[in-house]
């Protein structure tokens, strides 16, 4: 008895210490490991932070040999500069998995704009379930993460890879011409989709949808650091976010979109600093930001390159469609990918070469996201997605036809256009308020036990 109270009250005690620390004005503590602890400030960012505690698997030359993805489980890996490497799926019959690869060169790896990483996934008999995807470093000529995925999708027209049964993911470097010969790292995320629960889907891709472009939010900016890798995206809600990003780093974000909702987002990169000489920089580097859009399960939906010489610069995605579970059935893949509700992820990168033309301070990084229209009922899944959630959109909510990213109107829902009301503020809130109810509420479960032990209760 004697030690259950000496090890009840110590506990009590830790979590007091420990909700007292996180208010206002209270003493300083140990850190200790956290979220955050894990994600440095962009301006010190390395070039892709990998999901924390990632199991590793090795890539094989033979189907043979090759070692077991499971949905759900991101792995880390690595990719050989020649020939493919193959990983293997045990799927059922019912769902749809969807499979993506992150090659991440050496930073200070020669690259040419054409060379990346291509990803296929294949039957027991060598054919190819989906169209090979490739991502490529494009104009920019610089080091960062490339991201590629493959499917088995059901429903399909294809009469190809329905049944369950083995399958295999096929990734390899294309064409590597300047590259020094040695690995690059490899992330992998393969993901379930379970069947609906009822067939209410079309089968048909939707004929039209509005493609026009909104105008991007507008007001004062919110500070934000950017994530550097999928697994540590910073989440964003509609408004304007302000950043800086370095030469030859990636920085990540995530939007919540749900059912029929439309996610637009532009990229303002600011002038460089004047040199001692009065100047900038004389030199132009083509693609010099690529702004991506990636969907729930990493593939992406579409991207856009800006050249900079210097002087402040912007670009904007392409619209994209309302969020819709037939958009699958669309040829585009600018339509194709926008299938499923969940977190969308922006993606920015600022090529090495800026920082040879104009220094390697960091540049300012705008980020306008709007996301339009409410949100609407999903198809109704007949069971649980691995990761589980991953379809569910909204920040907090616990259902895939729940909570808006906002409504993309002027009034906003709680997220105005400037970012107040951001993720951030509303955690901090959140934590303040929740730090002290506990704190008063241990204090006095403390005190009634304390009384309660010395009546002799």
């Amino acid at each position: 008895m004697g030690r259950r109270t000496a090890w009840w009250r110590v506990t009590v005690a830790g979590a007091v210490l420990g909700a007292v620390a996180g208010l206002p004005g209270a003493p300083a503590l140990a850190e200790s490991p956290s979220p955050s602890a894990s994600s440095p400030s962009s301006a010190t960012a390395p070039s892709y932070v990998f999901a924390a505690g990632a199991p590793s698997v090795t890539g094989t030359v033979s189907t043979g040999d090759a070692e077991l993805l499971e949905p759900g489980t991101t792995y880390r890996s690595s990719l050989p500069s020649e020939g493919k490497v193959y990983y293997r799926l045990d799927l059922d019959s019912t769902s749809s998995v969807y499979v993506a690869a992150t090659a991440v060169p050496p930073t200070d790896a020669p690259v040419t704009a054409t060379e990346g990483v291509r990803v296929t996934v294949q039957d027991a008999d060598g054919r190819f379930c989906s169209a090979p995807d490739t991502a490529t470093i494009g104009a920019g000529r610089s080091p960062r993460p490339l991201t590629a995925w493959g499917a088995r999708t059901l429903p399909s027209k294809r009469s190809l890879c329905r049944g369950a049964g083995t399958y295999y993911v096929a990734v390899e470097r294309v064409l590597r011409t300047e590259s020094v010969p040695g690995d690059w790292d490899l992330e992998l995320a393969p993901v379930r989709e379970p069947r609906l629960r009822q067939t209410g889907s079309t089968g048909e891709a939707p004929e039209s949808w509005d493609s026009a472009t909104p105008t991007p939010p507008g007001g004062g900016a919110a500070p934000v650091r950017g994530g550097g890798g999928f697994g540590a995206a910073t989440a964003l809600e509609q408004g304007v976010w302000r950043d800086d990003v370095r030469p030859g780093q990636t920085l990540f974000y995530e939007v919540p979109v749900g059912w029929g909702q439309q996610v637009y987002a532009t990229a303002e990169i600011g002038s460089a600093e004047a040199g001692p000489g009065g100047t900038s920089g004389k030199g132009l580097v083509p693609g010099a930001v690529n702004l991506a859009l990636y969907n729930p399960v990493r593939g992406l939906v579409d991207d856009t390159s800006i050249s900079y010489s210097g002087g402040q610069r912007s670009g904007a995605l392409p619209a994209v469609p309302p969020v819709g579970y037939d958009n699958r059935y669309a040829v585009s893949g600018r339509v194709s990918g926008m299938r499923f509700a969940g977190a969308y992820y922006l993606v920015v990168h600022l090529a090495a070469r800026v920082g040879e033309e104009f220094g390697d301070g960091p540049l300012g990084l705008t980020l306008r996201v709007r996301v339009k229209g409410e949100p609407e009922g999903g198809p109704g899944y007949a069971g649980e997605s691995e990761p589980a959630g991953l379809f569910q959109a909204g920040l907090g909510s616990s259902s895939g036809d729940g909570a808006a990213a906002g409504d993309g109107g002027d009034g906003g829902r709680g997220v105005s256009g400037s970012g107040h009301g951001s993720v951030g503020m509303k955690v901090a809130a959140f934590g303040g308020i929740g730090a002290g109810t506990l704190v008063l509420g241990v204090l006095g479960v403390w005190v009634v036990v304390g009384r309660r032990r010395t009546a002799g209760v």
